[in-house]
C-alpha cells in the first residue's frame, strides 16, 4: 500500500534560542579554552536560532496508520483529534506526550517510527534500555572531559524543525547509578511551561523545547515514577488479533513490493498472509524479506508459504575478547 502524501505547509519559525546569548557564551568559552563548547556555539551562531514549526495540512496524514499498525486505534483516533484542532486553527501539532505500553513485539517501536514519517517534522529515536545516566538526554557538564551536549538539544540544534517527534524506546528498561537518572531531564522536558526554558548542561544556555512531539514505548510501567506518568498519556496497546496480523502483513507485503523492483505481484496470496501473520509483528519484515530471497534463489516472482518453512534467520550474538 501506498504511503499517504505528506501535505505540509511551513507554520512560522520559532527562535528556540537567543543568539546575544550565544555570543555571550562564546566569549567565555573561548576564553576557557573549551574548543569543544566554543565550536558548538559557532554553529549556533551561524544557523541562527530560528527553526520551523511545522503544521499539519490535512487530517488524513495518518489515515494509513489504521492499515500498517491495526492494534493502534485507540492512540490513531486521539491524535486526528489533534490533527482536526491544528488543521481547524492553523496551527503546529501538538499532543500530550504518549506512552504505548504493552508486551514486547506488538510492533510499539514501529508505530512510532511511522508515526513520526507521516508527520514529517523530523525525529530522533533514543533507546532508553542502554542509558545509565540523566546526561544522556540533557548534556554533560563542559567542565568534564568528553563533555557534550544530550540529545534534546543537539536535535533542536543540529535539525531544522522546532517540532520534531522524539521516540524514546523502552522507557521502563531506563538504568544505571540513581544519582544520575536518566529520566531526570523528563521531569521539565514533559512540562510544557518548564520546557520553554530547558538547559541542557553542556550548551548552558536556555533552549525552547517545549514544541516536542515526545513518544515513548514500555512494556511494563511499574518501573517508571510516578510524576512521569502523570505527565503523559497512556494506552494500554493490545496483541493483535488475527485480523489485525492479517492486515499488518498484507500492508507490509505491498510496501515492501512498492518499495523495490524485485518483479513480485503487488498481492500475496491469502495462504502467504496467513503463514506471515502468523508471526510476531517485530519478526514480519525480516521474515518476509527472507521469503521473497528464498523465491528469487529458485528463480520465482512469487512467493509460496515454503518459503517460510525454508526460512533460517541467524541470531545476533556479541563477539567478546
Amino acid at each position: 500500500m501506498a504511503h499517504t502524501d505528506i501535505r505540509l505547509t511551513v507554520a512560522e519559525e520559532r527562535t528556540i534560542y537567543d543568539v546575544a546569548d550565544i555570543e555571550r557564551a562564546l566569549e567565555d568559552a573561548t576564553g576557557n579554552r573549551n574548543e569543544a563548547l566554543a565550536a558548538l556555539y559557532e554553529k549556533m551562531k551561524q544557523r541562527g536560532g530560528g527553526r520551523f514549526l511545522i503544521r499539519p495540512s490535512g487530517t488524513d496524514m495518518i489515515d494509513d496508520l489504521y492499515d500498517s499498525c491495526p492494534n493502534f486505534g485507540d492512540v490513531i483516533d486521539d491524535l486526528k483529534k489533534h490533527l482536526a484542532l491544528a488543521v481547524a486553527g492553523s496551527e503546529p501539532m501538538h499532543f500530550t506526550p504518549i506512552l504505548l505500553l504493552g508486551e514486547p513485539g506488538i510492533g510499539k517501536t514501529h508505530f512510532a517510527r511511522e508515526l513520526a514519517a507521516r508527520l514529517g517534522t523530523g525525529h530522533e529515536f533514543v533507546s532508553m534500555s542502554s542509558l545509565t545516566a540523566g546526561w544522556i538526554l540533557s548534556g554533560a557538564s563542559a567542565q568534564w572531559n568528553n563533555a557534550k551536549p544530550g540529545k534534546v538539544a543537539h536535535t533542536l540544534v543540529h535539525g531544522d524543525y522546532a517540532n520534531p517527534i522524539v521516540v524514546l524506546d523502552e522507557i521502563d528498561k531506563a538504568g544505571g547509578d540513581s544519582r544520575y537518572d536518566p529520566m531526570g531531564a523528563l521531569y521539565s522536558l514533559l512540562e510544557h511551561d518548564t520546557a520553554k526554558a530547558f538547559k541542557d548542561e553542556f550548551v548552558d544556555i536556555d533552549i525552547d523545547a517545549s514544541h516536542i512531539l515526545w513518544v515513548t514505548t514500555a512494556n511494563d510501567e511499574r518501573s517508571i515514577p510516578e510524576p512521569i506518568l502523570n505527565r503523559m498519556n497512556v494506552y494500554e496497546v493490545p496483541r493483535p488479533d488475527h485480523d489485525a496480523s492479517l492486515a499488518i502483513a498484507r500492508s507490509l507485503y505491498r510496501d515492501c513490493v512498492s518499495e523495490h523492483d524485485w518483479g513480485f505481484p503487488p498481492d500475496a496470496d491469502d495462504a502467504v498472509l496467513e503463514r506471515l501473520a502468523s508471526l510476531p509483528p517485530r519478526d514480519m519484515k525480516k521474515r518476509l524479506l527472507s521469503a521473497f530471497g528464498t523465491a528469487k534463489l529458485e528463480g520465482r516472482n512469487w512467493l509460496d508459504g515454503r518459503d517460510f518453512d525454508q526460512t533460517r534467520m541467524g541470531r545476533s550474538r556479541k563477539i567478546g575478547f
